[in-house]
C-alpha cells in the first residue's frame, strides 16, 4: 500500500461566503456550490480542495467542534508574478476580505501578502522577485 496526496480538506462556517472568496483566487467550483454541505474544486496537478460545512462535519465526526481562536490552516498560492500578488491582493479585499499583511518585498525573495478567508484560515499570495539581469 502506497497512500498519497490527494486533496486538502477545509470545514467552513458559510459555504456561500467561502465559495465566493476562493472563486475570486481561481478555483474553480461548479454552479450551485454555494448552496451544498460539501464540494471539491480541481487544482492543477490533479489535487483536490474540499470545503465541507460544519453541519456535514458533525455528521461523520460525532465529536466534532470548530476550533477557537484565529487560524485553522494556510494555503499558498503561487502568482506568476508580483504584480499579480498585488492585483489579487487589492480585488478580494475590495470585495470585502480581511486581510494579516499587506503585500511586501520578502528578504528570502518573494512578493508577499496573506489574505484571511471567511473562517480566518490565512492564504499566502508570492510570487519570486525579478531576479537582476532578468
Amino acid at each position: 500500500m502506497s497512500a498519497r496526496f490527494d486533496a486538502i480538506g477545509m470545514v467552513v462556517s458559510d459555504m456561500a461566503a467561502s465559495v465566493a472568496f476562493y472563486r475570486r483566487l481561481g478555483f474553480a467550483f461548479p454552479e450551485g456550490a454555494e448552496e451544498q454541505g460539501h464540494v471539491e474544486a480541481g487544482l492543477p496537478g490533479g489535487l483536490r480542495l474540499l470545503l465541507d460545512t460544519e453541519e456535514v462535519a458533525r455528521s461523520f465526526r460525532t465529536e466534532w467542534e470548530p476550533p477557537s481562536g484565529g487560524g485553522r490552516s494556510s494555503l499558498a498560492l503561487r502568482c506568476d508574478s508580483p504584480a499579480e500578488v498585488d492585483t489579487l491582493f487589492a480585488e478580494t479585499v475590495d470585495a470585502g476580505s480581511r486581510f494579516e499583511l499587506k503585500p511586501w518585498d520578502a528578504v528570502w525573495g518573494q512578493r508577499y501578502a496573506v489574505l484571511l478567508d471567511p473562517d480566518g484560515n490565512g492564504v499566502d499570495l508570492f510570487a519570486p522577485l525579478a531576479v537582476s539581469g532578468q
